[in-house]
């Protein structure tokens, strides 16, 4: 904040750059909600090495996708069924829907649409991709990030 002030208005006596030091301290302050959002609470050591044990299997999973939609468009009949579903999901925190979210999204062969609370509005390009979504697995490792396995 201070350094666009200062490349707006170019002033160098010292008197200037503490009042816009200070304004852009009390701008940040008063926005950082509305640019940030507010946070549900501060950093946890434990999601983040969840989070981190987690990235091998969803690397996995990107994996076996890519070799799935190989097998789809090698096929000589392309047998590709495409839908779009809903996906109800049980998580709790904003972190775990957008984990979720974009897993699915970073599988190929499915792409998150839509989220909220309840559930997620899913496109698989085949029944498998489908199936593969809807047995849980990605879901009860997201769930295992948030916190620990419910249900």
């Amino acid at each position: 904040m201070f350094i666009f002030w200062f490349s707006l208005s170019g002033q160098t006596k010292p008197l200037f750059l503490i009042f816009g030091a200070i304004c852009s301290l009390l701008v940040a302050y008063w926005s950082h909600d509305l640019l940030i959002g507010k946070l549900e609470k501060g950093p946890d050591l434990k999601k983040f090495i969840r989070m981190i044990a987690y990235l091998p299997w969803l690397a996995w999973q990107i994996v076996l996708a890519n070799w799935h939609l190989v097998y789809l468009v090698l096929h000589p009949k392309m047998p590709i069924d495409p839908t779009i579903m809903r996906y109800e999901h049980d998580l709790k925190t904003n972190m775990g829907i957008t984990v979720l979210a974009n897993s699915i999204t970073l599988t190929p062969g499915t792409t998150s649409i839509d989220a909220d609370r309840r559930e997620l509005i899913v496109h698989a390009i085949s029944r498998k991709t489908a199936e593969d979504l809807l047995s849980g697995s990605m879901l009860a490792k997201v769930r295992e990030i948030e916190g620990g396995a419910r249900r």
